[in-house]
């Protein structure tokens, strides 16, 4: 079995902080967060160790492009651990102070201590779907603040009318830069075979329309091809979580949340729809709200069954059926009732 040498790294906008250990000795240079200082950190590494397994937190955008350089190289492997992970192994190991070479020799210990698990980077069209999506969201979220203020400009006489109109212009913009956004994501899209099978089968779901398709193969691009449907439930963050000590103390189960907030929030609109329009989606919701369920928690554990979903047909090649994905009767009534109504 090979002999891994460890190395942590801890990402910031500019500096690169690496924490090295070769044959008990530590080394922590720095480097710039760059494309000279990403070559310059493949020199040190490979200078003073023959393979060298190296952790990171995932820290969004600072350390897209350091990982994917560090992985081009064969005699390095890269994990990106999920940065709450490291959180609990810091308290584990009762770390008191924070700074970044403590921060890099604490990511050291933990590729050296837990089981290491190789980061595989999601294909080029991959990244930039989600880079478009994650912008397109941003963006709206813009939108609905700006109708927010525009409305609340227009409540009152007394608001110059020169700022109504320089508000009704700042808002076009962006419905403009959203509009923009979005044909250019479908164009990438469709620019490639894969991607846009993908969102011809995501759109076959209940409740999932253009945009919510968009917004969910944004997201699960970045999602290892090996990984199982628990898995994606993992990282979506929608996994159980219990907590129970003896007989006296046991909490309500609740999510994790312990993953991807974009794949949750793009998982939500759909279900709501689906909940109301869809017979099968329908059928199980009142079930659950029949068993006592809370709305909410009800349509949490359709976002689940939705993920399910959406992992078969995507591994099935084959557009949604949801006599496949669930076993409840049809409920024919389209009308919801009023605790659905309260509970959506």
């Amino acid at each position: 079995m090979d002999k891994f040498d460890v190395a942590g790294v801890e990402v910031s906008a500019k500096i690169l902080v690496v924490a090295l250990k070769v044959n008990g000795q530590l080394r922590t240079p720095e480097f710039a967060n760059t494309a000279a200082g990403h070559q310059q950190l493949i020199g040190f590494l490979l200078k003073h160790s023959r393979r060298v397994r190296v952790c990171l937190e995932s820290t969004g955008l600072y350390g897209l492009d350091v990982a994917l350089a560090l992985h081009a190289e064969p005699e390095i492997e890269v994990r990106v651990a999920n940065p709450r992970s490291v959180r609990h192994f810091a308290q584990a190991m009762m770390q008191r102070s924070k700074n970044d070479p403590l921060d890099a020799l604490l990511l050291a210990e933990y590729a050296q201590r837990m089981p290491f698990q190789a980061w595989q980077p999601p294909s080029l069209p991959g990244r930039q779907l989600c880079a478009l999506t994650r912008s397109i969201h941003q963006l709206t979220e813009m939108c609905t603040m700006q109708k927010n203020r525009l409305h609340a400009a227009a409540a009152t006489a007394t608001t110059p009318k020169f700022l109504i109109r320089e508000l009704q212009r700042s808002l076009a913009q962006l419905q403009k830069s959203v509009q923009r956004l979005i044909q250019k994501a479908l164009q990438l899209v469709r620019s490639h075979a894969q991607l846009r099978q993908q969102l011809e089968l995501l759109d076959s779901l209940p409740g999932v329309g253009e945009l919510s398709a968009l917004y969910l193969l944004g997201e699960l691009v970045l999602l290892s091809p090996d990984f199982s449907v628990r898995e994606w439930v993992a990282y979506a963050g929608l996994d159980p979580r219990q907590y129970k000590s003896g007989d006296s103390v046991e909490k309500k189960i609740r999510i994790s949340k312990v993953g991807n907030t974009h794949l949750r929030r793009a998982l939500y609109m759909p279900v709501l729809v689906a909940a109301r329009h869809d017979p099968h989606f329908r059928a199980h919701y009142r079930h659950l709200l029949a068993k006592g369920k809370l709305g909410m928690v009800a349509l949490v554990a359709l976002m689940r069954k939705l993920l399910h979903g959406i992992f078969g047909v995507l591994k099935s090649l084959q557009p949604y059926d949801g006599s496949k994905l669930f076993t409840l009767p049809l409920i024919l009534d389209s009308k919801p009732t009023m605790k659905e109504k309260i509970a959506c």
